[in-house]
C-alpha cells in the first residue's frame, strides 16, 4: 500500500541532517544500516513525500542525498550574507491538500503566506496628464479586478468571471485523476482478473470527468492541445489582460504563446490551491526550504533516515534484473528489494541503473528525450523595494499590495512574448525576456537585513546551448543578467543601485547544482506528481527492471 501510494505520489539544513548522517530528535547520531526495505535516491521534495508514506506503510525507509542539505530544488540558501533566498522553486500552490493532512505539515513547521493580489503587470508607456504609466493589478475580489481590466476593455472585464470559472470547472473535473495511477491499456488484454479491475476502475474516473465536463468537453480538450493564444483570443481582447494570463502557459517551458499544447501548461497553474482556496499562489516562510524541511521532519518522525552527502553510484540488480539495493560513490552497498529514484528519469535509467538490463527501446526513447530549459533564474539581493513608474511606493518605503504578487514585465503584449521565444530558437537570450519578479520579503520580512529585500527574477527565454554550439559562459552569463536588469530598471528605475549582489543560473547550471537534465524546469514550484522539472519518484521493485 505504501509503495502503490508513493507511486502515485512520485510520480537552510536543519540541524536534523549534519554531516552526512541523520541525527534523531534526540541529537544521537543515526548510522546507516546495510539494509533497509526500502530506499529512496534523493531528498528531493518528491523523495521526502515517497519516504514518509512507505515508512507510514510500515517500510524501513532510508533516503540518500547527494548534497550537504535536503530538498532537491525546494531549498533556501544564503547564498549572499543575511539574505535567504528560495534558490530555485520559490512558489507553493500544487502540492496536494492530502499531503498537508496526512503528513500534518502544518504541525511540523510549515507556514504559508497567501497573496492576494497576486499578479501585477506594469507597462511601458508615457505618462498622460501627469498620470503613472497604466498597470494591470489581479486579485481574488472580483470586482476590484474587473475595475482594473476596464482600463482596457470593458468587454473582457464581463468576460473574466466567465473565463475564471469555464476554468475552474474544467480543474474540478480533473483533480480527481491526479491522485489516480495512469491507466495501463495492457492491462484489459494480458493481465489477471484483478489488475483488469483495477485497470477497469482508472478507466472510470476518466469517464466520470469525460461526464462532468459534458458538452463543453470539446472546448475544454482544446484547453488541453491548442496554443494559449488561440485560446484566449476566443474569451479576450486586451493585450496586456492576454499576455499576462498567457505568462502561466508559457513560464518554464520552451514554448511560445503560438505553440501547440501551451494551453495545458496554462491549467497546470490554475489547478494548485492554498488554505482552501482554489488557484491561490503563496510564499513559504522562511523559504521553500521550510517546505523540504517539514516534509523531512514529517518522514524521520515516522522512523525514515534520511542522510545528506551520500551519493549514489548504481542501483545494484541481479542477473535476472531484480532490484538489490545501491552502490555508494564511496563503494558502500545498501541492501533493499525496493528502490525509489527522485532523481531524473534520465539519471535513474541512464547512468544508475546498468543499461544492459533495460530494454533497448526504452533506453533509445529516454535518450532522445529533449529537456532542456528555457530559464534562467536569478536571486538578487537588494537595499530597498524596487520603485515602479506605474505604482509609485510611499515616503514609508513599506511594501505596497502590488510588491507582494508575481510581477510580470515585458508582457504589455503576445507579440512581445513570441519575440522572445523567438530569439531562444535561434540560439539567442531574448533581448526582452519575459520576466516573473517576485519579492517574498514583502510578506517574509525574516528574509533580509531590515530595509532590504530579497528578489527573485524568473526568466526566459535562455537557450541551454547558445547559437554556435557555444557553451554559457562568465561573461555570457554576467551580460545577460545585465540585459535583465535593464528591463527591470526601465519599469522601476533605482533597481540597478539597490542591487548588493546577485546570483545567476542559466540552464547548465540548474543542471549541474540541482541534477535537473537540461535544467528543466516546467513549473515555478515543485510539486508531488510526474512533473518533469521535478521528476517524481520511478520505482524499481521486487519484480525484475524489464
Amino acid at each position: 500500500m505504501a509503495a502503490r501510494r508513493a507511486r502515485q505520489l512520485g510520480t537552510a539544513g536543519a540541524p536534523l541532517f549534519l554531516g552526512g548522517c541523520r541525527c534523531s530528535h534526540s541529537g544521537t547520531r543515526v548510522s546507516l544500516k546495510r539494509e533497509y526495505d526500502a530506499i529512496v535516491i534523493g531528498a528531493g521534495h518528491n523523495g521526502l513525500v515517497a519516504a514518509a508514506y512507505l515508512q507510514k506503510g510500515g517500510l524501513k525507509t532510508a533516503v540518500l542525498e547527494r548534497r550537504h542539505l535536503v530538498g532537491g530544488a525546494a531549498v533556501t540558501e544564503e547564498i549572499i550574507p543575511g539574505f535567504r533566498f528560495s534558490r530555485a522553486s520559490y512558489l507553493l500552490s500544487l502540492l496536494r491538500p492530502q499531503i498537508y493532512s496526512e503528513l500534518e505539515l502544518k504541525r511540523h513547521g510549515l507556514r504559508v503566506l497567501l497573496r492576494d493580489p497576486y499578479s501585477f503587470t506594469p507597462l511601458l508607456e508615457d505618462s498622460q496628464g501627469g498620470r503613472p504609466p497604466r498597470s494591470l493589478l489581479l486579485g481574488h475580489n472580483t470586482a476590484e479586478t474587473q475595475s482594473q481590466i476596464t482600463q482596457f476593455s470593458v468587454k473582457d472585464a464581463q468576460a473574466f468571471p466567465k473565463y475564471e470559472a469555464f476554468m475552474s470547472r474544467l480543474v474540478s473535473a480533473i483533480d480527481p485523476l491526479l491522485d489516480t495511477c495512469p491507466v495501463d491499456m495492457a492491462m484489459f488484454s494480458q493481465g489477471s482478473l484483478l489488475q483488469r479491475l483495477r485497470a477497469l476502475r482508472g478507466v472510470q474516473i476518466l469517464f466520470r470527468a469525460g461526464l462532468a465536463l459534458g458538452k463543453q468537453l470539446p472546448q475544454y480538450y482544446q484547453v488541453l492541445t491548442a496554443p494559449i493564444s488561440k485560446i484566449l483570443d476566443l474569451w479576450f481582447e486586451s493585450e496586456p489582460l492576454k499576455a499576462t494570463l498567457a505568462t502561466d502557459a508559457l513560464i518554464g517551458a520552451m514554448a511560445g504563446p503560438h505553440t501547440p499544447g501551451s494551453g495545458y501548461v496554462l491549467l497546470h497553474h490554475v489547478m494548485g490551491a492554498l488554505e482552501g482556496r482554489q488557484g491561490a499562489w503563496g510564499y513559504v516562510t522562511g523559504g521553500m526550504g521550510e517546505l523540504s524541511q517539514a516534509l523531512a521532519r514529517a518522514a524521520t518522525m515516522l522512523g525514515a533516515e534520511i542522510f545528506t552527502k551520500k551519493t549514489v553510484a548504481k542501483i545494484l540488480l541481479s542477473s535476472d534484473g531484480k532490484v538489490q539495493g545501491v552502490s555508494l560513490q564511496d563503494g558502500t552497498e545498501v541492501k533493499s528489494h525496493m528502490v525509489l529514484s527522485n532523481a531524473s528519469p534520465q539519471l535513474t535509467f541512464l547512468e544508475l541503473t546498468p543499461k544492459e538490463q533495460l530494454p533497448s527501446e526504452f533506453v533509445q526513447r529516454l535518450s532522445q528525450f529533449d529537456t532542456r530549459s528555457p530559464v534562467t533564474k536569478i536571486n538578487v539581493a537588494v537595499d530597498r523595494l524596487p520603485n515602479f513608474l506605474a505604482a509609485p511606493n510611499t515616503s514609508s518605503g513599506c511594501p505596497l499590495p502590488h510588491h507582494q504578487c508575481s510581477i510580470h514585465l515585458n508582457c504589455e503584449d503576445m507579440h512581445t512574448l513570441h519575440l522572445a521565444f523567438e530569439d531562444a530558437c535561434h540560439g539567442r537570450p531574448s533581448s526582452r525576456p519575459m520576466i516573473e519578479l517576485c519579492i517574498p520579503s514583502a510578506l517574509d520580512p525574516t528574509l533580509a537585513p531590515p530595509g532590504c529585500h530579497v528578489v527573485s527574477l524568473f526568466t526566459q527565454y535562455t537557450p541551454y546551448t547558445l547559437a554556435g554550439e557555444k557553451q554559457w559562459d562568465n561573461e555570457e552569463r554576467e551580460a545577460y543578467a545585465d540585459q535583465v536588469f535593464d528591463c527591470v530598471e526601465a519599469y522601476a528605475p533605482g533597481f540597478k543601485a539597490s542591487v548588493i549582489g546577485r546570483d545567476i543560473l542559466t540552464p547548465p547550471d540548474l543542471e549541474r547544482i540541482f541534477g535537473l537534465p537540461g535544467g528543466v524546469c516546467t513549473s515555478r514550484e515543485p510539486q508531488p506528481t510526474a512533473c518533469s522539472a521535478y521528476s517524481g519518484c520511478h520505482a524499481l521493485a521486487r519484480q525484475p527492471v524489464q
